[in-house]
């Protein structure tokens, strides 16, 4: 396919693609996955400013969540947005970093509890404006209606 000068208008003009995709299912996954790897960049880049990855802020998120008490590793882990295969090194890095700690619960002494530190919600008083603004420059054209859909659309592709 030649080059354009107009913007593209879907997947297959963007990546200069020449055939139609093999099915409407590949498409919209194709899309899913460049959506993800262009909105995703910018925040690993924010969050490297900050020595953390996007797993890290979203393990980080979850303990602040979860107050005073703290929140139990597993929980952690089923509460993270994408999957991390070992949350318990994950936590480790936060802890060596001062921005979570980590203690036995007094009703089940076999329990960890994770817990956020002064300095961890320091560090996302810090993040949250930017991450807020983040979100808006990303996807602030699309009116409240369009993101209620995409939502539901989202959630629906992972719920059949």
């Amino acid at each position: 396919m030649p080059p354009t000068s107009h913007a593209p208008r879907n997947l297959q003009e963007e990546i200069g693609k020449v055939t139609a995709f093999d099915c409407p299912e590949q498409e919209a996954f194709l899309n899913l996955i460049r959506t993800h790897a262009g909105l995703a960049g910018e925040f690993a880049q924010l969050f490297k400013e900050f020595a953390l990855s996007e797993p890290q802020y979203n393990a980080l998120r979850i303990v602040a969540a979860a107050g005073a008490r703290g929140i139990r590793t597993e929980a952690i882990g089923d509460r993270m947005v994408a999957r991390d295969p070992d949350t318990t090194r994950l936590i480790d890095r936060l802890v060596k970093a001062g921005l979570v700690s980590r203690t036995r619960s007094e009703e089940d002494r076999r329990c960890v509890l994770v817990g956020i530190t002064d300095e961890g919600r320091q560090l996302l008083r810090r993040l949250r404006p930017r991450v807020d603004r983040m979100h808006r420059q990303q996807l602030g054209h699309l009116d409240a209606r369009d993101l209620a859909r995409l939502s539901e659309l989202l959630f629906r592709a992972r719920h059949p």
